[in-house]
């Protein structure tokens, strides 16, 4: 029987493996030399192919997407100004006016110290005269400041909605907890996501304030330009071409991290609550959490996915089976889902591959096809996929346990195991003798691809010695082993 049942499930592997290999990353300029931290990939909208590219330490790249020029050409670069001295902080959005084929102004979000402190900016460039793809960086006219108390969650995504208006998402200004509060302070900006008009003026503003905006007007002293808040790190975020639907990727902070469609007034919560979580230590006793918008979807750390980067709803023609999905990553794990709602139903979230990439963006090209930028390596990958119709949510799973990498390792490893259905999961560590130094995982999981991390210096593994390790995946009935080397 246990034959019978090593065959099945290596023909179950093989089925698994040809049906994810329909959907994957292609990279389809392997001659552009890697660009260096790149996190954005921007559309102008103005009828060329071409696809802009932003690096975090304030460069922006230009090139055709349908015949690269090599290499690609310096559309502007701001990296005297930009100050990118830690993870999250540098040149962080782009965004091309509605008209930029006529008056060839665009908008950018970054962090900089040339007034002493570090600070967000939303400024306003041109581009050259002469030369489409070059900009001229003396044309800067600064929309917008705003005070980082830390170096750490500046948000920095802006976009044009389909109403004409410049969408600004900023973080709670970093620490832990929101120590000021300010996704729930509506006379910051920090914590939100703004709506401004950038075509008029409402002194001493250098942009108006569009009349539909929730405090537009208000006598209370809240910030007219917010459109929502009770947000922590608001990583990415894209309207449906289709809808108008605003969907935004929230980075959670220790539990959670959460996928929201934002609506004009929206509290989304945080920090009373961290995705559909109250948060331990500000909230333990779930106060005053009326009202608040929960996500569309939520996801746990439990298995290497850490740090959301919000993606979009899929509205190309080259993959009929995604079309109306939204699809977004995960920055650390890598992998890459589908999440399907109509807004009345509960929604359903698919695994449609696991990229080994870390995700610092997506973006789409003039046809609407979808891109994937590559953080760490600097490439820009295309997600393609069947051209008839397969839904990811029914790619077959086989069950099984990956080999660790690193192998040999010291002090951590990653561990990789498949289910095919949901069930109760045993993953555990033993010495070459049989005894168990590790209990890594005992609870129901549910079907698809699962990552933890073992650390040899940690809990009751703290301690072990150099030497061979056995790590043992059940499932019900089914058993299967890997050797693992503890080098030290």
């Amino acid at each position: 029987m246990h034959h019978v049942r090593r065959i099945l499930t290596a023909v179950l592997m093989m089925c698994a493996e040809h049906a994810l290999a329909q959907y994957a990353l292609q990279d389809v300029f392997p001659g552009l030399p890697a660009f260096s931290l790149p996190i954005e990939l921007v559309h102008p909208g103005d009828g060329t192919d071409r696809l802009f590219v932003v690096e975090q330490k304030g460069r922006v790249h230009v090139f055709p997407s349908t015949v690269p020029v090599l290499p690609p050409k310096l559309f502007i670069n701001l990296a005297d100004i930009v100050s990118q001295g830690g993870g999250e902080t540098g040149l962080l959005g782009l965004a091309f006016h509605p008209s930029y084929a006529s008056n060839g102004s665009f908008y950018v979000c970054f962090t900089s110290t040339r007034e002493g402190s570090l600070k967000s900016y939303v400024s306003r460039f041109s581009v050259s005269a002469t030369n489409p793809d070059s900009a001229v960086k003396a044309s800067e006219l600064i929309l917008l400041t705003v005070d980082q108390p830390f170096s750490n969650h500046n948000g920095g995504k802006v976009a044009f909605g389909p109403d004409g208006y410049l969408y600004i998402a900023l973080g709670d200004g970093g620490s832990g907890n929101d120590p000021q509060n300010y996704g729930q302070t509506r006379s910051s900006l920090l914590g939100k996501i703004h709506r401004i008009d950038v075509d008029t003026q409402t002194p001493p503003l250098a942009y108006g304030i569009p009349s539909g905006n929730p405090f537009a007007g208000n006598a209370q002293g809240f910030r007219q330009e917010i459109y929502a808040y009770g947000l922590r790190n608001p990583w990415k975020f894209s309207f449906d071409s289709e809808t108008g639907t605003l969907w935004a990727g929230d980075v959670g902070q220790g539990a959670r991290e959460e996928i929201d469609t934002i609506v004009l007034g929206g509290n989304y919560g945080w920090r009373l609550m961290e995705g559909t979580l109250c948060t331990p230590d500000v909230n333990p006793s779930c106060q005053d959490t009326a009202g608040l918008l929960r996500p569309v979807w939520d996801y746990g750390h439990g298995d290497g996915d850490v740090s959301v980067t919000g993606g979009y709803v899929y509205r190309g023609g080259s993959i009929p089976g995604l079309r109306g999905k939204y699809v977004y990553g995960d920055f650390v794990s890598g992998r890459i889902w589908t999440l399907t709602t109509d807004g009345v139903n509960p929604a359903t979230n698919a695994l449609l591959l696991d990229s080994q990439h870390q995700i610092s963006s997506f973006g789409v090209d003039r046809q609407n096809e979808l891109y994937v930028v590559g953080y760490s390596n600097g490439k820009i990958y295309r997600l393609t996929g069947p051209s008839t119709w397969v839904d990811p949510g029914q790619l077959p799973v086989a069950f099984g346990l990956e080999q660790n990498y690193p192998n040999p390792f010291n002090p951590s490893t990653e561990i990789r195991y498949r289910l095919a259905e949901a069930g109760r999961v045993r993953l555990s560590v033993h010495d070459i003798l049989g005894r168990e130094v590790a209990l890594l995982v005992d609870e129901v999981r549910p079907a698809g691809s699962h990552a933890v991390t073992f650390y040899a210096n940690r809990g009751s593994a703290a301690g072990l010695p150099s030497g061979v390790y056995v790590c043992r995946l059940t499932s019900g009935s089914l058993v299967e082993s890997r050797r693992m080397l503890l080098l030290k």
